[in-house]
């Protein structure tokens, strides 16, 4: 039998707080801050203006967002500009779409604790049937 078969006959709903949709590539902090600021810059961002938004070291940067773009989120340019090095970080279309996604399940996951919370100050325990409130 498995774990699915056991939620259910617990009488609990299957995976309501699983939050599938959490991609855990962009679940870490340097990599949600990268993506933010790409997705609040359509055109993309230049590293050192990244970087500073992000508060992280050359290194960091580089490394989260090889990660990144490994994954499909980000795609990465370089080039030159009055004889300078430039490389300029944008999200790809897919990533763009991924990372909305994403947002809107975490705001599944804000919208469900806060009516939980909501729940338990009312005395209810709505994630855990068959269960009596305190009294």
């Amino acid at each position: 039998m498995g774990e699915t078969d056991n939620n259910n006959q617990a009488g609990r709903s299957p995976g309501r707080y699983a939050y599938d949709g959490l991609e855990r590539v962009i679940h870490e902090k340097a990599r949600l801050s990268i993506l933010s600021s790409l997705a609040s810059h359509d055109s993309g961002l230049l590293f050192n203006d990244l970087k500073a938004l992000c508060s992280l070291t050359d290194g960091n940067l580089s490394r989260q967002l090889q990660v990144l773009q490994e994954a499909g989120f980000v795609e990465v340019w370089k080039g030159m500009k009055n004889n300078r090095p430039q490389t300029l970080c944008r999200l790809t279309t897919d990533g763009r779409k991924r990372f909305q996604d994403y947002i809107a399940v975490l705001e599944s996951v804000i919208a469900n604790a806060a009516k939980a919370a909501g729940a338990a100050r009312a005395g209810a325990s709505p994630s855990l049937p068959g269960r009596v409130a305190p009294a």
